[in-house]
């Protein structure tokens, strides 16, 4: 009897281990998984869960497809910190809480939030991880917490995003795949904290492909059939489009997203779309100092005077076989049709190749630079990354430094070309290719028919550029004005920026004779081009830089093009004058429509009010996350925001302001001081001046935008300003908490006659709070402030949340003095 009752405890209590440990799809609440138990199985089998292998006795908590013939995975809770394969285990807790722990008992990984009524954790069929409570409702899921791969039906949106896997640890470079500030789906390049984007193309019109720009949705997904689509329009589907194939689109390590599909028969991969086509565009592909070229495969190579960092990994690139010493003799090697992205520190326009590089040879941190006809641009660089060559001339010129010790006379110069394969180390990713609608070449396309035909086409592609050129530079040449400056091809046609000589300025302007308004930084002029365009000549007052320094901002200015800031259409620099010559903005500032007297007739109603706020966060969220320079604006003000013929906003000098490089966000400017009342309270402390001094200058102006009146007219004159507003600042935090009903109609200009959108008044009024706050770190970014804004677009809205105060009119009229 005793031993029955033992046996029959023993089987009760084996059975009742296994329950907890795990069904074939569920963990339980209170029970655990570790490295030795089977995996969570999805219901036919399609995903595994549980503990995977990424090296010698190191796993990760991982999902991946059970039918390939290799472990394909497809999320890890703890991609870059695997765990002992003695004694980890995952359990969800009694509290809700799934927690990945080591063996030493540290938490790696958790979900954090807590779930009291959390019933079990399961795998379900879709590859989606989830805690569900009793009722199967999902309290979390792994689809909200994406890695490298989406799989079909799970969204990303502007808070999830993929991120390549990293093959090196100590590697801190990576790729993601996310919802840039514009509200575009954009692969970018992330190094030491800085982000690139790569694709699209930033240098191309932004509108093409009809991607759609601020959109308040920011959303895509992968369909059962193989077809993608996104809320900016963004739009491909595999070549095999249809249902009953396993698809997933991953962002592989090599920077490029590619869809894949699985033939089950055989338990393998085959690409069935990527995104683009160009391999070498993707930033660090070739490592620090590696060139990136076609041939037509894309291949690695190093530069003259290097060699490779490790003979079997080029993400590891290339490294110097000499060594830099200022002082030394220095010679420049000449790289066509080649750049290094993204490591300029200064640069410079309207000079020589000979002086370009006789900086390069001065400058001890100098190890390059880049040259660019036309506008004579000259690019210093401090380090060679993202190298790439290109078989045409919009890369320009790399002029490397090299000690002159180093012979380069018979060095092999990397160089793209498409009508010879390279014999160097191919990235080719040793997979089968299903024909895709993508024109990327591989290494079994080097047949006799498919080089023949590739050379026909090149032929071709070249006849018809150089006719191209031809035209154009017959076109130029018969003009009778004085020509252009050619800026890089066709660029000059789209982008229009020139110098103009004195001579020229005062023709357009009449002697200075129209003056449209005046500021700190000088005086606006009317002026009208030989092409008739009306324009803003503004004559610069106190430039302390000089004509290189001058120059060398507008190289930045004239790069830069968005519809809510106003266009740069050239300059003057002739002896000691400093004019800038802009487009003319129809409607002048907006000081003078929202300050202008109560009978005038221009007030400006609700909607334009809010299509202005937007239209500003727009304008600084490109000049603060966009621009290949970040640029602070550093002078926020209702003058500086000028309004066009259907009240669009456009921020005007924005380009005087320092511009900062990436990275130096507590670099101090000292010569910029902004005007009073719109003031961030760290210039008064002198410290370290950052974009969020524009965010608070965008506070006010929003705080303004509401009430109709200047914040400045609110407070007292004098030392105790700041004081006055922050104490006004926290008067209305007080009462937004008390939620008291009436105070978006007591603050709202009273003009308005209580017509006004009472959800966007209510963003605007705490956007305005967030953004004035006296510390700059607890301010949100410019890119958060418009998301805020467009999500509560006027036209999403539409009038049927317009409401009429409900209060009398004496409580209408109250002054803010009240609080």
């Amino acid at each position: 009897m005793y031993t029955i009752l033992v046996s029959l405890l023993a089987i009760f209590t084996l059975s009742s281990l296994v329950f907890t440990v795990a069904g074939k799809n569920f963990l339980h609440k209170g029970s655990s998984l570790s490295v030795n138990d089977s995996p969570l199985l999805s219901a036919n089998d399609t995903f595994s869960c549980g503990f995977y292998e990424v090296g010698n006795n190191t796993f990760t908590f991982s999902i991946w497809y059970s039918k390939s013939a290799k472990k394909t995975v497809v999320w890890s809770a703890n991609p870059s910190r695997p765990v002992n394969g003695i004694g980890s285990v995952v359990a969800l807790q009694k509290d809700g809480i799934m927690v990945l722990r080591d063996h030493d008992g540290e938490i790696i990984w958790s979900t954090d939030t807590n779930f009291p009524n959390a019933s079990h954790a399961e795998i379900q069929e879709n590859g989606n991880l989830v805690i569900a409570d009793y009722e199967s409702h999902k309290l979390w899921q792994s689809f909200d917490h994406p890695t490298d791969t989406l799989l079909p039906n799970q969204p990303i949106n502007q808070n999830r995003k993929l991120v390549s896997a990293n093959l090196s640890l100590s590697d801190s470079s990576y790729f993601s795949f996310e919802f840039s500030d514009y509200g575009i789906l954009s692969l970018f390049y992330i190094n030491s904290g800085v982000k690139s984007i790569y694709w699209p193309d930033i240098d191309s019109n932004r509108w093409i492909n009809d991607r759609f720009y601020f959109n308040s949705t920011q959303e895509g997904y992968l369909d059962d059939q193989g077809q993608f689509r996104s809320s900016d329009n963004l739009k491909f589907q595999s070549s095999d489009f249809g249902s009953l194939i396993k698809r997933r689109l991953t962002l592989d390590p090599d920077g490029i997203l590619r869809l894949y599909s699985l033939d089950e028969s055989k338990g393998s991969w085959s690409v069935s779309y990527q995104v683009f086509a160009g391999t070498c565009k993707t930033y660090g592909l070739c490592g620090n100092n590696g060139i990136c070229k076609y041939t037509p495969v894309p291949s690695c190579s190093c530069p003259p005077g290097y060699e490779m960092s490790e003979t079997s990994d080029w993400s590891k690139g290339c490294k110097p076989i000499f060594q830099l010493n200022c002082g030394d003799e220095m010679q420049m090697v000449s790289l066509p049709h080649t750049d290094f992205m993204l490591s300029d520190y200064n640069n410079s326009i309207f000079i020589s190749s000979h002086d370009c590089q006789s900086r390069c040879l001065r400058d001890c941190s100098c190890v390059a630079v880049a040259y660019h006809e036309g506008f004579g641009n000259c690019y210093l660089k401090s380090k060679l990354r993202n190298g790439m060559t290109a078989p045409d001339s919009t890369q320009g010129t790399i002029y490397l430094k090299v000690p002159q010790f180093i012979n380069v006379t018979n060095a092999y110069i990397p160089q793209s070309s498409w009508l010879y394969a390279s014999k160097e180390t191919k990235l080719s990713c040793d997979m089968k290719v299903i024909p895709a609608n993508f024109s990327e070449y591989s290494s079994k396309s080097q047949g006799m028919g498919k080089l023949a035909y590739l050379y026909g086409f090149v032929a071709a592609f070249f006849l018809i550029e150089v006719l191209f050129i031809t035209l154009g530079w017959w076109f130029i040449w018969q003009k009778e004005e004085e020509p252009i400056e050619v800026v890089e091809g066709y660029k000059a046609i789209t982008n229009n920026f020139r110098r103009y000589t004195y001579k020229e300025v005062v023709r357009a302007t009449r002697k200075f004779r129209d003056e449209l308004g005046r500021g700190a930084s000088g005086v606006v002029y009317k002026g009208i081009l030989d092409d008739q365009r009306i324009v803003a000549v503004k004559k610069l007052e106190d430039v302390t830089q000089g004509k290189e320094e001058f120059q060398a901002e507008l190289s930045v200015i004239a790069r830069i093009y968005h519809m809510n800031l106003v266009r740069v259409c050239g300059f003057c620099s002739e002896g000691a004058h400093r004019i800038l010559i802009s487009e003319h903005v129809e409607k002048g500032s907006l000081d003078k429509l929202l300050f202008g007297e109560k009978d005038d007739g221009k007030l400006l109603e609700w909607r334009q009010r809010y299509k202005i706020a937007v239209g500003v966060a727009k304008g600084l969220a490109y000049l603060h996350h966009e621009c290949l320079e970040w640029i602070i604006h550093c002078d926020m003000k209702p003058e500086n925001i000028l309004l066009d013929a259907d009240l669009e906003p456009k921020i005007a000098d924005f380009g005087l302001a320092k511009l900062l490089h990436r990275g130096g966000s507590h670099t101090k400017i000292s010569r910029i001081r902004g005007t009073r009342g719109y003031i961030a309270p760290e210039w008064a402390y002198n410290l370290s001046i950052t974009a969020k001094i524009d965010v608070y200058s965008f506070g006010v102006v929003l705080l303004e935008l509401l009430i109709g009146i200047r914040v400045t007219n609110m407070v007292i004159d004098g030392d105790e300003e700041e004081f006055d507003l922050r104490r006004l600042v926290e008067t209305i935090r007080e009462k937004l908490k008390q939620e008291n009903e009436y105070l978006i109609s007591q603050l709202v200009d009273a003009r308005l006659k209580g017509c006004f959108n009472h959800s966007q008044a209510v963003a605007m009024l705490e956007l305005a709070i967030a953004c004035i706050e006296e510390e700059p770190n607890k301010r949100p970014t410019m890119s958060h402030v418009l998301q805020v804004l467009v999500s509560f677009d006027y036209e999403a809205n539409s009038f049927r949340h317009l409401t009429v105060a409900k209060i009398k009119e004496q409580k209408r009229s109250e002054s803010i003095d009240s609080f």
